[in-house]
């Protein structure tokens, strides 16, 4: 997965300082979340400094069902490029693609897709 790709599928992207100040949490939190695995974060830009794809916060937290998603797709041997690749590549069978399901809190069904994935 190129980053170029990435940089294609994901339409905006918000730093880690950005984050902390509109969930009113030290930035420490936040960089907890992202070694935790309950969130990702690549490093892009002329600073190399890392981003999280806007798509993923949801106001005062992180969209619902993203972290047991993340889960999921780790377990079934994803990397962080393809997690991102496969939340924001269009599904038929969804409609559309999986972060936009997720956004629209239709959990379950992103989860069972990222459950076959395992298979």
């Amino acid at each position: 997965m190129t980053s170029e790709k990435i940089e294609a599928l994901v339409p905006a992207w918000m730093y880690l300082p950005d984050i902390s100040e509109q969930w009113g949490v030290p930035v420490t939190e936040v960089r907890d979340m992202v070694k935790s695995g309950k969130l990702i974060a690549v490093r892009r830009g002329p600073n190399k400094s890392l981003q999280v794809p806007a798509a993923f916060i949801d106001g005062a937290g992180l969209v619902k069902h993203l972290s047991g998603t993340l889960t999921l797709l780790r377990d079934a041997k994803f990397t962080e490029a393809e997690i991102i690749d496969w939340l924001f590549t269009e599904q038929p069978s969804l409609p559309g693609s999986p972060i936009e399901a997720l956004v629209e809190n239709r959990g379950t069904e992103v989860k069972r897709r990222a459950q076959a994935e395992l298979i």
